[in-house]
């Protein structure tokens, strides 16, 4: 009887009862409705991800390069000074650049096929970059070309995107290049390679941002995980000392006197006195940033106002008798019987002129540039004496200056007091090294009562906040009392109306200065005969200094001295600084006297319109001119 109860239990109709009963344990039902919890929750995402947010993940990888720029700054402007304005010299340019997407490729070969002809790139390289399927940011190329870009919208290449980029950009070529310098490439890094680019390249470059991200056990990113970004600050712009007009006009006049006097190459500075502040600085020949990987003679990228330093010659002298006045040793009207040649060691040393002119007040000294006279004042200091004044005036070590590349000059023949020829000749300026810096900045020294100034080269720092920091004048000694910068003065003031510096004379104006008609020490270790390099320092109004100025030309070879090729272009320049600034004349004088200038400084001459862009431009130069290193002869210092 129970086996037939229990056999009941299992016929058919009872299965349905079984099941019955099962779903209704609670146990099993939790079970079940926790599955297919899960199944929804499978669909739900898988949804999501392939419909909902498909606009995401495409986003995502087209994001990758709007991190990227958030995460490089951008890189500081320089600007010259115009008049109240600014006048911008390198600046940031838009342009396109095109990249790759690898995991949106769908046929790399096919995209490698025509992108490397497209953009002249290398093919194996090329595929290496887009064979990572998971990678979702590679650089194809910068600064695409209008057919190029053309090219790759015409195309439509799937994973391939253009976006745009900024690039280095320097609007007036040419202009103030040996300062500005230019950036580059080296090796994997970008920046500044040369000039203010390279010595300010961390104001400029700023700094860049950073970004935290959580990766997977592989390494990579975790695309749903939680981002830390500290975003990147843009480099500080630069405003430079110099003018923009006078800039321009100091370059013009420079390459007009390298094609008069057919010289080898030149270089100007002019320094407001007051300051230290440099309103220009020019070397030629000269280069255009843009294409600095054209040019072929290297020589060009040499900026020679503060890396070439030489024997100035004659217009050391009245370094030389600051010294001696400072010292007490001499007055300006202090005198001395010209013998025509000292003999020192072995060594004849004679005037420029081969002559003996008798007895000469040290103003005369200056003005006939002698060298018996140099040597006398030399000797009543000593050589201790002597030596502590070329160096409180600069020589021999950086004045600081914040430009690339300066070098501190040659002292090195003055290392022993015994050596008396060695002070004798660096009395005329032969023996010792001298940058046109240097130099520039000693005569400023005079204008300025005595008081040797830093160069300056920024005026101010423009920050990414925008606040701005102005750059102050600084003062670096005390090198000889105001009253003998003014007898000094006094002294170049005399050299300009009765000695070899009359064609530096302007108008209306009281000009200071000396020549120097240097001898330059060949490959051999000599003077060569017959090649020099010419020189002129001073400053004006000679009372009220508002302009120091030096203009050195090597080897003229149209003229022998200098006062006849580094002069007159220093008063032509100096002519137009006084009008330019609107400096008031308070010196008499004629319209024969202006007549008379304009007949003898003549470079506005060789200024040519170009007919496209009616820019002045100087006929007959030839921008890749090969320098030839010219020396002269021992005893021949005016």
């Amino acid at each position: 009887m129970a086996n037939a109860q229990r056999n009941k239990k299992y016929e058919v109709g009872a299965k349905c009862r079984l099941v019955g009963e099962r779903v209704k344990n609670p146990r099993i039902a939790v079970l079940v409705f926790l599955i297919l919890s899960i199944v929804f929750v499978i669909i739900g995402r898988i949804y999501f991800l392939q419909v909902g947010s498909f606009g995401y993940y495409r986003a995502l990888a087209e994001n990758q390069h709007s991190l990227f720029q958030k995460l490089i700054p951008e890189r500081g402007e320089i600007y010259l000074k115009d008049r109240e304005a600014l006048y911008p010299v390198a600046v940031n340019k838009e342009t396109k650049m095109a990249y790759a997407v690898p995991k949106e490729i769908e046929n790399v070969a096919v995209v490698v096929d025509n992108l490397a002809t497209i953009l002249d790139l290398d093919r194996n390289e090329l595929a290496e970059k887009l064979k990572n399927k998971e990678d979702m940011y590679e650089v194809l190329k910068h600064r695409l070309s209008e057919e190029e870009l053309a090219k790759i919208k015409e195309l439509k290449l799937k994973g391939v995107r253009l976006t745009n980029e900024s690039f280095r950009y320097y609007p007036a070529g040419e202009l103030a290049s040996h300062v500005l310098g230019f950036v580059g490439w080296k090796d994997e890094e970008f920046g500044g390679r040369y000039g203010s680019e390279l010595f300010f390249e961390k104001e400029l470059r700023g700094e860049g941002g950073n970004l935290f991200q959580n990766k997977d056990a592989s390494g990579r990113w975790i695309t749903t995980g939680e981002r830390d970004i500290a975003y990147a600050r843009n480099g500080d712009s630069l405003v430079l000392s110099l003018d923009h007009i006078v800039q321009y006009e100091t370059e013009k006049m420079l390459a007009a006197a390298v094609e008069k006097y057919q010289a080898d190459r030149g270089t100007i500075i002019v320094m407001e006195s007051a300051t230290g502040k440099i309103i220009s600085m020019a070397s030629y020949p000269t280069f255009n940033p843009n294409e600095y990987a054209k040019v072929e003679n290297m020589e060009a990228f040499r900026n020679l106002a503060v890396s070439d330093p030489y024997e100035c010659g004659s217009v050391f002298k009245a370094i030389t008798l600051a010294a001696a006045i400072d010292a007490g040793k001499i007055m300006p009207d202090t005198t001395y019987v010209d013998g025509g040649a000292v003999t020192e060691a072995g060594y004849t040393i004679r005037n420029s002129d081969l002559k003996a002119n008798g007895k000469q007040t040290m103003t005369q000294v200056l003005e006939k540039s002698l060298n018996t006279g140099v040597i006398f004042a030399e000797k009543l200091m000593g050589n201790q004496t002597f030596g502590g004044y070329i160096k409180k005036f600069g020589f021999g070590e950086l004045t600081g200056v914040d430009i690339f590349a300066e070098v501190p000059g040659n002292l090195s023949n003055l290392a022993s007091y015994k050596r008396n020829i060695e002070f004798l000749t660096a009395s005329f300026g032969q023996g010792i090294t001298v940058t046109p810096l240097q130099l520039i900045s000693a005569y400023n020294a005079i204008a300025n009562k005595g008081v040797l100034l830093k160069p300056q080269i920024v005026d101010k720092v423009i920050h990414d906040d925008g606040s701005i920091s102005e750059i102050s004048v600084e003062e670096v000694r005390r090198v000889i009392s105001e009253k003998s910068a003014f007898d000094t003065a006094r002294m170049l003031r005399s050299v300009v109306t009765d000695g070899h510096g009359k064609q530096a004379n302007v108008p209306g104006y009281l000009v200071g200065g000396k020549t120097g008609t240097a001898q330059v020490v060949g490959p051999s270790g000599g003077y060569e005969d017959g090649k020099n390099i010419g020189s002129f320092a001073g400053f004006a109004p000679v009372d009220n200094p508002k302009f120091t100025v030096l203009v050195r030309l090597d080897d003229p070879k149209t003229v022998e001295w200098a006062e006849s090729s580094a002069a007159p272009t220093f008063g032509e320049l100096m002519k137009f600084l006084l009008e330019y600034y609107r400096v008031e004349p308070t010196e008499k004088y004629t319209q024969a006297d202006v007549d008379k200038f304009n007949q003898t400084h003549t470079l506005g001459s060789f200024f040519v319109k170009d007919e496209k862009t009616g820019e002045s431009k100087v006929e007959g130069v030839n921008l890749n001119l090969e320098v030839n290193k010219k020396d002269g002869e021992k005893t021949k210092q005016r």
